[in-house]
């Protein structure tokens, strides 16, 4: 994502605040390997940036236990879902993620929806998140809405967010900066955590 590109989408500037914002990652998982392999320079230094700004990490990973919770993606992905406990679901291994780390499972395209993730948040004080992963027009952009209508501050990755054509990355970026969601890259956040 060229700067240009960036500014061209942009229609408000704001750095997130270190001491309370969260760094949600978004389904990088081995499913999507072709989508999140070449953004996985850029998330692992956004997620390795938040950590040294004590920003606190949660990864999100997609998966479905049982027919009962396959809701309309079954239907809208023509029975390909990915099943827990195979190795789709797991994680890249090349991905920068600690044990110690929250991970958040989900089976639907919002982190939020039925999942204890905005508790966890809460608890912890954050009232911003910065959302990266995969797919950005899909799990990463309704996420990113969703804390939005929560009341969330959001924070959109423009370099660590991933998805299957260019086409469709810049139209989420285009509707978050328009309606719900500051833009950041690796830059812009070492910028903003620096001067914190």
């Amino acid at each position: 994502m060229s700067s240009s590109t960036f500014n061209e989408f942009e229609t408000r500037k704001r750095h997130p605040d270190p001491k309370s914002a969260a760094l949600l990652v978004i389904d990088v998982q081995n499913h999507f390997t072709s989508i999140a392999k070449p953004i996985l320079p850029a998330l692992n230094t956004t997620i390795n940036l938040c950590r040294r700004a004590s920003v606190p990490v949660f990864f999100t990973r997609h998966c479905h236990k049982s027919q009962s919770d396959y809701g309309m993606l079954h239907e809208w992905w023509d029975g390909e879902i990915i099943h827990d406990g195979t190795p789709d679901s797991q994680f890249i291994p090349d991905l920068d993620r600690r044990e110690s780390e929250s991970v958040i499972l989900k089976n639907t395209y919002s982190a939020f929806r039925d999942t204890d993730l905005e508790e966890k948040l809460l608890e912890i004080g954050v009232k911003e998140v910065i959302v990266t992963g995969v797919m950005t027009n899909l799990c990463c952009e309704t996420t990113a809405r969703d804390a939005f209508v929560r009341g969330f501050r959001v924070f959109f990755s423009t370099d660590a967010t991933a998805t299957s054509s260019a086409e469709l990355h810049q139209a989420t970026l285009k509707n978050m900066a328009y309606g719900f969601a500051y833009l950041v890259d690796c830059n812009r956040l070492q910028q903003a955590f620096s001067n914190s």
